[in-house]
């Protein structure tokens, strides 16, 4: 891996930082180099300034253990304040994923869950600006020592970096001669699909495969579907997630009804959800079932009244570079663009037209679901079917076999 390249790809297609910009960068001082290689990029991108946010995993497991009962569900105002802060700004948000899958396996998952609501609530409005696209903002991921020996066990933690650096950048595209061209290229391939796609105006889609999902979902009328890059309110390109293979859109929140049974463990908290399926009647998940951690999937589907309500649904076909490597990352991030999946909770209010400005209960009113959760998790398979639905009762096959079919 060219650590390198990949900053700069990070800093030019993932949150296109451009001069004036004000750069604000998560990540773990595990990471601390390559951080320093962004940083770097984003001023010679012509950035004004960049605040680096560190964290450190170890302490981080420390707080959840031993930290007073009393701030674990009290978010500080002085975060809060840092976000209006630079919300106000002309900022770029951008956040490098290095974590360990396990660190928090063993955590009350009461006190987690705790922290999350509150956070959640005290950033409602940060989250907000994020998902309408007010400001630029991209998500990258770098090994820790702990990731790699869970995604490549029986390695040395040493071998276990380099393989998962390497699955990284076949992933990020990153081992093009070009990175930042292939991801144009990658970009373009996604908008000639979303604009067949935004052309059907479906009113439903149908899933059926071999696992047993049996699914009818409604879309709410004026969806719009995206994938790779998106828009800023300024009209600046940028690419949120690197990688991304999915094209995807938000379903109706009462329009969900049938069976889906993952095809994928589901890693959440430090916990394995493996072996489950959720059966859904007017949008809500009725009932469910899990081989192994059936209490933490019953956690998060009772975590609010919109956490057992679908807020998106997105295609990957089943030839994309992370399905053939056939790796099991433990990240969302990279485990999402594995298969078609499913999120639960909180809805992208940017997949549905002329929704710019309204409350959540208008929102809510034309379909779009809310929730302090956005939990994705994978039903793709390789005899997938996906059958789109007009209004006038058109039928139209979007998948065969798990692949697109134009």
């Amino acid at each position: 891996m060219d650590k390198k390249k990949y900053a700069e790809l990070f800093v030019k297609a993932g949150g296109r930082v451009e001069p004036g910009d004000t750069v604000v960068l998560a990540a773990d001082v595990h990471n601390a180099p390559l951080a320093r290689m962004i940083v770097e990029s984003a001023y010679e991108a012509g950035a004004i300034d960049v605040l680096v946010r560190w964290s450190d995993s170890v302490c981080t497991k420390m707080w959840f253990d031993k930290a007073d009962d009393s701030v674990i569900g009290a978010f500080p105002d002085w975060q809060i304040k840092l976000f209006e802060h630079y919300d106000a700004k002309k900022t770029v948000y951008l956040t490098l994923l290095s974590e360990d899958p396990d660190m928090l396996g063993d955590a009350d998952p009461d006190r987690i869950r705790k922290w999350m609501n509150s956070r959640s609530k005290a950033l409602k409005q940060h989250s907000t600006n994020l998902i309408s696209n007010k400001f630029r903002w991209s998500i990258i991921a770098a090994p820790s020592p702990e990731w790699a020996v869970k995604v490549f066990p029986g390695e040395s933690p040493e071998e276990a970096v380099e393989k998962l650096w390497n699955a990284i950048a076949e992933a990020a595209r990153v081992n093009a001669n070009d990175p930042v061209a292939e991801w144009e290229r990658h970009n373009r391939n996604f908008k000639k699909r979303s604009k067949v796609l935004n052309e059907k105006k479906f009113k439903s889609l149908k899933y059926k495969n071999s696992l047993g999902t049996d699914f009818i979902v409604e879309l709410p009328k004026g969806h719009i579907w995206l994938g790779g890059s998106e828009k800023d309110v300024n009209g600046i390109t940028f690419n949120p997630n690197i990688p991304t293979e999915e094209i995807f859109t938000l379903p109706h929140r009462f329009g969900a009804n049938g069976r889906v049974v993952s095809s994928m463990p589901l890693a959440y908290n430090g916990k394995l959800i493996e072996n489950f399926e959720l059966t859904f009647k007017d949008g809500e998940a009725v009932s469910f079932k899990a081989e192994k951690n059936q209490d933490i999937l019953e956690s998060i589907l009772d975590n609010d009244p919109g956490s057992r309500r679908l807020g998106e649904i997105a295609l990957v076909p089943a030839d994309s570079p992370i399905t053939r490597m056939g790796i099991l990352f433990y990240e969302t991030l990279f485990d999402e663009n594995a298969s078609c999946h499913l999120a639960l909770g909180k809805a992208y209010p940017s997949c549905l037209d002329g929704t710019q400005g309204l409350s959540e209960e208008e929102l809510e009113k034309l379909g779009v679901n809310n929730s302090l959760l956005h939990v994705d998790f994978m039903i793709g398979t390789d005899d997938l079917s996906i059958i789109g639905v007009s209004e006038d009762g058109t039928e139209f096959t979007v998948f065969k076999d798990g692949m697109f079919t134009f």
